[in-house]
């Protein structure tokens, strides 16, 4: 029989995570509509509400392998009730950090962030036996593969396609990219939605598990009426989050790094959701800012380097860098927080 006090704290800790995926669609709305903004082919209204269809549509298509891996992060005891304060904490660490660099205008990853709390908090609750490093670490190799992987996949599509379409006037290459362009922008959506909404998914699974409600080896499916709810509310509460915008971090990703044409927009976002999808297959909770970031500095780089403001991209790689331990140590200290008004466990 599970206690009402823990049933009461799996309630306020389903709400938070929404509210992060939310929070999530909202910073990271930045990412998909960044480049077809920029280059005007859609009115940031239009451009959001595009992405958020396609964030949504990705539920229905894509496994859930990376909720897997997020739920796999700290290895969870059912039979310890301080592990759902280990998910609630962890959760509100990538909050905190993730409004501090939407604040700051920095896109920074909320995938990290999450990592990075729920680290934290299972090292402040059990120490280091509680993570799944093999895990944490294949993460963490994807921190510069993911922008690498843009960078080289969308450079070379620009180089392509200015081989190809080299003999055509500038206005035709112009009006056909306009159109791609939506097709390009509804990929990366997908992409995104496909990695980002998962990673809630993953973090209600293990609040479940913690909280002794499903086996541990409860897998998520659209077709099982116990998890159905939570692929489509963490589906649904991204796309409202990426409704909302993040016009603050659009400016930095789209017009600070380099100037974007719609044909090379397309590039980017083909590049960037290239690299998701081969993540997403793999089941690994990649960095979609990351992944953008590096896509629109690889087609910058087909020009010039000097086109390519890095002070804002050194600026936005320390943010990077800092993201797991700072989102951490929130969380660690929420949790320690938890235990002093609660000293029994």
């Amino acid at each position: 029989m599970i206690p009402l006090s823990v049933w009461i704290i799996v309630g306020i800790t389903v709400v938070v995570a929404l509210a992060f995926d939310v929070i999530n669609g909202f910073h990271d709305a930045a990412n998909s509509i960044a480049t077809v903004v920029s280059t005007r082919v859609l009115t940031p209204r239009q451009a959001v509400i595009w992405a958020a269809f396609f964030n949504f549509a990705a539920v229905l298509i894509f496994k859930p392998q990376v909720a897997h891996t997020i739920k796999s992060i700290v290895r969870i005891d059912p039979g310890d009730p301080a592990f759902v304060y280990v998910v609630l904490t962890g959760l509100i660490g990538a909050i905190v950090w993730d409004l501090l660099t939407w604040w700051w205008a920095m896109p920074t990853s909320s995938s990290h962030a999450l990592i990075g709390g729920l680290v934290g908090a299972g090292l402040a609750h059990k120490g280091l036996g509680v993570i799944a490093l093999s895990k944490v670490t294949s993460t963490v190799a994807f921190i510069p593969l993911a922008p690498l992987l843009g960078f080289a996949v969308a450079y070379l599509v620009m180089v392509s396609l200015y081989w190809v379409f080299r003999r055509w006037r500038p206005l035709q290459v112009d009006s056909l990219f306009r159109r791609l362009q939506l097709c390009s922008a509804a990929l990366w959506s997908l992409g995104h939605g496909g990695n980002d909404a998962q990673k809630t998914m993953g973090i209600i699974l293990a609040l479940l598990i913690a909280a002794g409600i499903v086996d541990p080896d409860t897998e998520l499916s659209l077709l099982h009426l116990n998890t159905a709810w939570i692929v489509l509310l963490c589906g649904a509460a991204m796309a409202l989050g990426t409704t909302m915008g993040g016009w603050r971090i659009v400016k930095t990703m789209a017009m600070r790094i380099t100037k974007l044409r719609p044909y090379s927009g397309f590039s980017a976002e083909l590049g960037g959701s290239i690299t998701l999808f081969f993540a997403t297959h793999l089941g690994i909770p990649v960095s979609t800012t990351h992944t953008i970031t590096g896509a629109i500095i690889g087609v910058g780089a087909t020009k010039k380097l000097s086109g390519i403001k890095w002070g804002v991209a050194q600026r936005i790689m320390w943010a990077w860098i800092i993201t797991i331990p700072a989102s951490a140590a929130v969380s660690a200290l929420c949790f320690y927080l938890v235990k002093f008004f609660n000293p029994n466990f």
